[in-house]
């Protein structure tokens, strides 16, 4: 990863920020981006001189080719984008209200789309190849209460991983995809009893730590797996094997 040129958006906390550090760790420049400006800045400070903030909401189009533009400007290249960023909205499907569903495709779906389509013309006029990567969900591979919408984003995304292959492959751009399970972040953290039950409900016996999922996302956008493409890493503890529900 040493001098490689990495945006990772939804990187304030949690997973993302998690991807930063190791990214850093292993000699890459990073742009940090989160929604909130000051979480922005705070995250990238924990990170030195090799990470840059920009905040901004990725559901716009506008933002996005701002922010690929900027990591151009600032370290002349991109070379690999990882769209960490994604909400999720729990709702019954029978009242789920159109606003909240809108919502979960422009961030989810949207901000991926659009981020891998400005990386891929970046990379494509570099003309030396480079990584894409998304972030799904297990549950885009099992049914979950009250996440129709959000499972259904996450499952989209594994199927626009797989048709990029046919748009990116002759640019040597590969795109893949990491589908996490349950997962100890700042967020789950506060949720009592999350870590009890997962723990019981995961063959692994534990959720997974976000040094688990950054673990899978460095090899996936790194040299090891220049011949993957299209491909959706599950990192669950074994949880999909058996899909018991909490």
């Amino acid at each position: 990863m040493k001098d490689k040129v990495v945006i990772v958006t939804g990187a304030g906390q949690g997973i993302g920020f998690e991807i930063c550090r190791q990214l850093i760790a292993q000699g890459a420049r990073v742009v940090l981006n989160d929604s909130d400006t000051s979480v922005a800045r705070q995250a990238a400070a924990q990170l030195g001189d090799k990470c840059i903030p920009i905040a901004g909401d990725v559901a716009d189009f506008d933002f996005i080719r701002r922010m690929v533009r900027e990591t151009v400007s600032t370290f002349g290249r991109l070379d690999i984008a990882i769209a960490n960023a994604g909400i999720t909205l729990f709702g019954d499907f029978l009242s789920y209200s159109p606003e909240s569903f809108q919502r979960v495709m422009q961030v989810n779906l949207g901000g991926s789309f659009f981020l891998a389509q400005a990386a891929a013309l970046q990379m494509k006029e570099q003309m030396e190849g480079g990584s894409i990567l998304f972030m799904s969900s297990v549950t885009g591979h099992q049914a979950h209460k009250d996440l129709s919408a959000y499972g259904m984003s996450k499952a989209a995304l594994e199927m626009l991983a797989r048709n990029l292959v046919i748009e990116l492959s002759p640019y040597n751009i590969t795109v893949n995809t990491v589908a996490p399970g349950a997962t100890m972040t700042e967020r789950t953290g506060g949720d009592t009893g999350y870590e009890k039950t997962w723990s019981a409900l995961t063959p692994m016996g534990r959720p997974a730590t976000t040094r688990d999922i950054a673990d899978a996302a460095l090899f996936l956008v790194s040299p090891q797996a220049r011949h993957i493409t299209g491909q959706t890493l599950i990192v669950d503890g074994g949880w999909t094997a058996v899909s018991p529900n909490p």
